[in-house]
């Protein structure tokens, strides 16, 4: 491999866009040995680690907004991205200038040892999250929240010395072909987060994942806090926001307001409250805190309505699609739905599919091809959605074909959803910040 001259954002970006997103060629030693040539960047701020299948991104989400209510600075690195790269890097809110981004890569890529024969060079995921703790270090933030990208235990942010505390949330059947194909293979990679002498919180998703996280923290002398649906009582649904009840261990029942229609992210506010109570030890952080820094949370592309009555949500995997239709069948609207659909080949798709037709929730759908060469063939989906739905559903060759045909053709008491795939929500949202609608 020959080293390039690089000198802008843009050319950092493509290189790095060009490293593979998934491979295991460099081990956790080598990661960690990296990271301490940078000079140990991770050890600057306080670590929140967060693994899981489901609501990862929404957890890191509701904790980075209630902790910063309660002054602290957060610095926040998640994945994936839906239209600039910038996402994933987060400091108070914001994301990260073009100019970070390009000084903590050319210090990364100057650091590579171009003169060895084999040398160590990290992976996509390693790129960026060395650019995280290269970036935060500088900014100082008092807390750092790490959401890893694959799995837990063989992932990059795992190389980081010390934690405050781990958090788990739901698992489930995803990337088998890299995490093992059972519940418990799968949770053992994630319970590979988890580290002596800071505790975890996890969501109780069923006694095969928390008898592996049980027994993990024991082995490790960890206290370990499963979190389940008997932690919080829906109350109800107002003005698309939904108040709850949630059992906490300082302040008693605390009521909570979601922004949002999602269901599904009351246990992800809960498995956030939950782990900031385990780490803070109700010192710092108010039962006021928590209610504000709750109720003003936002994260997009999570049941995000991008346009009246049209909802976007990062439902993309079998779990996610139950929660999705979950919220769907609770969202109490009046009048029609109609569906956006989009899947890469990668996810268990006719499961996905089959939930979506059982559902009933849907009078008609409409089909996009993605725009990556990961998104599944038109014909498999055809024969699939003909086997599978009896509604109306047609296919576009595109995410905008697919939307602008629905609006076009929509009720006056018509709700539009969009889910499937985080590209999918990617696309709409990049149409729609250039104004194609």
């Amino acid at each position: 491999m020959q080293k390039r001259m690089i000198t802008t954002f843009e050319e950092a970006e493509n290189y790095i866009n060009e490293t593979p997103r998934f491979t295991t060629k460099n081990s956790m030693e080598d990661t960690k040995a990296f990271l301490a040539k940078l000079g140990n960047p991770d050890t600057e701020f306080r670590i929140i680690h967060v693994a899981g299948t489901n609501g990862k991104g929404s957890v890191c989400a509701y904790m980075r907004s209630v902790l910063e209510t309660a002054g602290y600075k957060v610095a926040v690195f998640t994945s994936p991205h839906l239209v600039d790269i910038r996402e994933r890097f987060v400091i108070q809110g914001e994301m990260i200038t073009k100019e970070e981004f390009l000084g903590a890569f050319l210090q990364i890529y100057d650091g590579l040892d171009w003169e060895a024969e084999k040398f160590y060079h990290p992976t996509y995921f390693e790129f960026l999250f060395f650019i995280a703790m290269l970036v935060f270090a500088g900014r100082k933030p008092d807390f750092c929240i790490l959401e890893t990208g694959l799995g837990g235990r063989l992932d990059a942010t795992n190389s980081v010395a010390r934690k405050e505390v781990s958090v788990i949330t739901r698992i489930g059947l995803d990337h088998v072909q890299y995490l093992g194909d059972t519940m418990e293979q799968i949770a053992g990679e994630k319970a590979g987060i988890m580290q002596a002498g800071a505790p975890v919180v996890y969501w109780d998703t069923g006694v095969e994942t928390s008898t592996v996280f049980k027994n993990k923290a024991e082995e490790l002398g960890i206290i370990f806090h499963p979190v389940s649906k008997e932690d919080y009582q829906f109350l109800s649904f107002h003005n698309k926001s939904i108040d709850f009840s949630l059992h906490t261990r300082y302040y008693k029942y605390v009521s909570l307001t979601l922004n949002t229609i999602a269901v599904y992210q009351m246990e992800n506010a809960a498995l956030a409250v939950r782990a900031l109570e385990v780490m803070d030890e109700g010192k710092t952080i108010t039962a006021e805190q928590i209610q504000k820094g709750i109720s003003g949370c936002f994260w997009a592309g999570r049941m995000e309505e991008v346009l009246p009555e049209v909802y976007v949500d990062g439902a993309h995997n079998e779990d996610g699609i139950r929660a999705f239709l979950e919220t769907v069948a609770l969202d109490g609207h009046v009048g029609t739905r109609a569906l956006l659909f989009g899947v890469v080949r990668d996810k268990d798709y006719e499961a996905m599919v089959k939930e979506l037709a059982v559902s009933g929730c849907f009078e008609r759908v409409a089909i996009a091809h993605l725009q990556t060469d990961r998104g599944v063939e038109t014909d498999k989906l055809s024969k699939l959605f003909a086997d599978c739905f009896d509604c109306q559903y047609e296919f576009y060759e595109n995410a905008a074909d697919a939307l602008r045909a629905l609006l076009e053709s929509r009720g006056n008491r018509e709700r539009i959803y969009v889910a499937g795939s985080l590209y999918l929500v990617g696309e709409i949202k990049e149409l729609l910040k250039n104004d194609k609608f």
